[in-house]
């Protein structure tokens, strides 16, 4: 239906007969001559429907208008003098038009295509025209250039793509699962995967040693920007490898990912900091690493403290902790507000956040003044304060201070748009994480990755002695300007050692066997080395595109409560249809048995 898209002409197509088909950008009469401007996917060309030309197809061009599907058939020809239009490729020749098929009419449409909305409910309403508009065409190519160019790497290192069951049963990846009832099992259940975790480790049981796929994922949680119900990940996983081979590997394919999308070349190894690091400096295990804020120890300044607060929280084990904001000791109240109440989210004891700030050259703060003239300058010193700058501090346990000034410093850089036109791509490592730790409900211990991740071999002796709090994991996590952008571990891939790990996590052998045989038989039978990451695709896309938010480069996606307002997803089932699925059967049944009221 076409003989070129609507990009492709240039001056040295002049004279030719050509085909163009697309939609209606814009429409203009100037006196009776009729130009539009025709798109489809690749770009623009200007058409002209002049009566002296074609009368008829002139007659018929007035009737169009934006979003009208039509077939233009003409000849280039070169711009007048003057008219050119050197922001787009075809700029320089327009289409004189000499046939016009209307091939279907659009009606007035619910919003403009050529600006940009705010109301992010229409535009999730008709997806299909909010898709049209130049940026999400863009964002939605740049996703499919990325994604091409993964599996072109992964291929070319000897990888093979292979699919793993959609309907499987419930993981413990540290998500609620969404459920699907089976008609043929009565009262049984399926559940969609958080991530193809015990597949992809049975595949390597299974001799294939190197896996890949782009795995869709379901997690059941509250939304976010970077977080939607369904995602996709890039899953890999390799036998007979090491740390170091999985990181070499990935950094790989991250940079052949952001050469395809951005034509930029990474660096060919990223930085590394510890979890212990990233959370002690920045608070964060996925630090931003743009700008400075650093936390900073104060144990030393007040190691002699007769502050009331400093002096019992270091006694008692604490940290006193602090960050400098530069130049932002014009704050406001409302920002302040803002910060307090982040602090307060994050663990915070008290209402306000304990400050200092330096402002028409003096100290203003209500502690300056139970501090002593030594603690005063060494707190000068050590963060360097300066007119204009503002000190918060924490004082606590080592944990819970990381993350609250984490959270602090992090709406601090955004308040002071700090990265704001940032262009820069700050990739790190975090390597040793934990293996477990503590939740803050039950008081179990919980896999702080997932329960088939590798102890780190020089902590199991602390795993037999019962220390899981000092127990690191083999794990790592690829990080970019404060968003994760992938983790994985070497696995457990010992029977014995992997029945341990779920003896920890409170997991009998009567459950060991009802949830996890398959893998711990699987493991019986020369279960080789392994292990793997898994790669966020949906944020890696966001942050190509430079977005904010993963809905930005997912074609449809779900709202903010989880809704697809163009398909009216999820929707209420009749009765029939839950009685074929016996869903009140089932839940009858399991309130007997339990004896619940």
């Amino acid at each position: 239906m076409r003989s070129h898209h609507c990009s492709e002409l240039r001056e040295s197509d002049l004279g030719k007969s050509v085909k163009l088909i697309g939609w209606v950008n814009s429409a203009r009469d100037h006196g009776g001559v009729i130009f539009i401007d025709l798109r489809d996917r690749e770009g623009l060309t200007q058409c002209v429907f002049r009566p002296e030309e074609s009368p008829g197809v002139a007659e018929i061009s007035h009737s169009l208008r934006e979003e009208d599907v039509v077939q233009v058939t003409g000849v280039v020809s070169k711009r007048l003098s003057g008219s050119e239009n050197g922001k787009i490729p075809t700029g320089a020749i327009e289409i004189v038009a000499k046939e016009l098929t209307i091939v279907n009419k659009a009606d007035v449409l619910p919003f403009q295509l050529d600006k940009e909305l705010s109301n992010e409910d229409i535009r999730m309403k008709y997806r299909y025209l909010d898709l049209r508009r130049p940026r999400m065409n863009k964002n939605i190519r740049q996703r499919s250039v990325i994604t091409s160019a993964a599996r072109r790497y992964l291929d070319d290192s000897g990888f093979f793509e292979i699919e793993t069951p959609i309907l499987s049963n419930p993981t413990p990846e540290g998500a609620r699962d969404f459920l699907v009832p089976s008609r043929l099992n009565p009262g049984k259940y399926y559940a969609l995967p958080q991530a193809p975790q015990q597949y992809k480790q049975l595949l390597m049981v299974a001799g294939i040693e190197k896996y890949y796929q782009i795995a869709r994922c379901f997690r059941d949680e509250d939304l976010r920007a970077d977080r939607q119900p369904e995602f996709t990940q890039i899953d890999l996983e390799a036998s007979f490898v090491g740390q170091e081979d999985i990181i070499s590997l990935v950094q790989g394919l991250l940079g052949s990912m952001f050469k395809a999308g951005l034509g930029i070349d990474l660096p060919k190894e990223f930085p590394r900091m510890t979890y212990r690091e990233a959370m002690d400096v920045y608070g964060s295990d996925k630090p931003d690493t743009r700008y400075g804020m650093e936390i900073t120890d104060l144990g030393e300044v007040f190691s002699g403290t007769e502050f009331k607060i400093f002096r019992s929280t270091l006694d008692g084990g604490g940290v006193v902790r602090a960050i400098n904001a530069k130049s932002f000791a014009g704050i406001t109240t409302g920002q302040m507000n803002r910060l307090n109440e982040l602090a307060i989210q994050a663990g915070l004891p008290v209402k306000t956040l304990a400050f200092v700030k330096c402002e028409d050259g003096e100290f203003k703060s209500p502690l300056w003044k139970f501090f002593t003239d030594e603690e005063k300058a060494g707190l000068v010193s050590t963060l360097n304060v300066e007119e204009g700058d503002i000190v918060f501090f924490v004082a606590g346990q080592r944990e819970s201070v990381s993350t609250i000034l984490g959270r602090v410093r992090v709406e601090v850089a955004v308040m002071m748009e700090l990265v704001k036109d940032s262009t820069a791509f700050n990739l790190l490592w975090v390597v040793d994480f934990p293996l477990l730790a503590r939740d803050e409900d039950s008081g179990d211990w919980v896999a702080v990755h997932h329960p088939f991740t590798r102890p780190h071999p020089e902590d199991s002796e602390l795993l037999e002695k019962g220390d899981y709090a000092n127990v690191r994991a083999v794990a790592y996590d690829v990080v970019l300007n404060g968003y994760e952008l992938g983790g994985g571990s070497i696995r457990i891939h010992e029977k014995d050692l992997q029945a341990r790990m779920f003896e920890v996590l409170g997991v009998t052998p009567e459950e060991q066997q009802i949830k996890f045989a398959h893998i711990l038989d699987a493991f019986r039978f020369g279960a080789p080395p392994h292990g793997g990451l898994a790669l966020g695709l949906d944020r890696i896309a966001m942050l190509v595109a430079g977005e904010d938010s993963i809905r930005e480069v997912i074609a449809f996606p779900k709202n903010n409560k989880g809704s697809d307002l163009m398909a009216q997803s999820p929707c209420e089932i009749g009765i029939k249809e839950l009685r074929e699925v016996y869903v009140q059967s089932t839940f009858k049944k399991k309130v007997e048995e339990s004896g619940v009221s």
